[in-house]
C-alpha cells in the first residue's frame, strides 16, 4: 500500500512536468530590425541641394504599436503579438533612425540632426506612427507601415507660416513568406518606400519643385 501511495504521486509529477513543457517550450526570442541600403540613389541631376538644416525628432507611436512585440492583425477590431518573435528596438526608434539616415545619406539637405543634437537647424521633421505592424489574411501576410509627418519652420513662430505641410504616408508590402523574418523583410522595403517618399517631399516643399 506504501509503494502504491509514493508511485502515484511520481507519475502525477511527470506528466504534470510533461504538459507545462509542451505548452510553455523553453524556446529563445528571436530579435528583427530593418535592413535595406540607405537612399543615396535620391541624389540626381536633377535636384538640387537645398540650404537648409534638419532636425529629426523621434517619432511617436500609436499606443498599440508602442512595444518590441511583433504585431499582428488576423481578425477585425483584434491585435495580437508575438512572444518569441520581437523588433530589436521600439519601432519608434527604428522609424526616427532610418528616416534620419535616409535624409542625410541623400545628399539633398546642408545637415540632418538627430533628436537629441545641439546644433542649428532650420526646420523641424516631426512624425507619429499610426501603423507598424503583419496584416494577416488566409492568401497572404502584409507588412503595413503608415505615418503622419509634419515640418516645421524653425525660423518663425507665427503658426500659420511654421507649418510648412503635414502630410501621411503609407506602405503594403507582401511578406514572401508567412513568418516573422519575411515580415521584418517586407517592412523594411515598406520603410525605404516612405522614407524615400518623406525625403523628396520635404525637398518638393523647401524648393518649390
Amino acid at each position: 500500500m506504501m509503494r502504491l501511495t509514493i508511485f502515484i504521486p511520481i507519475i502525477f509529477l511527470i506528466s504534470s512536468g510533461g504538459c507545462v513543457t509542451l505548452k510553455q517550450p523553453n524556446m529563445k526570442v528571436e530579435h528583427y530590425t530593418l535592413e535595406y541600403d540607405a537612399l543615396r540613389q535620391v541624389t540626381n541631376t536633377d535636384l538640387d541641394p537645398v540650404r537648409a538644416a534638419l532636425k529629426i525628432e523621434r517619432f511617436s507611436i500609436a499606443p498599440v504599436y508602442n512595444t518590441s512585440r511583433i504585431i499582428y492583425r488576423d481578425q477585425e477590431f483584434k491585435r495580437s503579438s508575438y512572444f518569441y518573435h520581437k523588433w530589436k528596438s521600439n519601432p519608434a526608434d527604428l522609424v526616427t533612425y532610418f528616416l534620419t539616415r535616409d535624409i542625410r545619406e541623400s545628399g539633398l539637405y546642408t545637415a540632418v540632426n538627430v533628436p537629441d543634437s545641439k546644433i542649428t537647424h532650420t526646420h523641424i521633421v516631426e512624425g507619429v506612427i499610426d501603423e507598424f505592424l503583419e496584416w494577416d489574411s488566409k492568401d497572404k501576410w502584409e507588412a503595413v507601415l503608415s505615418m503622419n509627418v509634419t515640418l516645421l519652420d524653425a525660423g518663425t513662430s507665427d503658426i500659420s507660416k511654421r507649418v510648412v505641410f503635414q502630410q501621411s504616408f503609407s506602405s503594403r508590402k507582401i511578406c514572401k513568406e508567412k513568418h516573422p523574418k519575411a515580415l521584418a523583410q517586407a517592412m523594411s522595403q515598406a520603410m525605404a518606400e516612405v522614407s524615400e517618399d518623406i525625403c523628396l517631399t520635404i525637398h518638393k516643399a523647401l524648393t518649390g519643385k
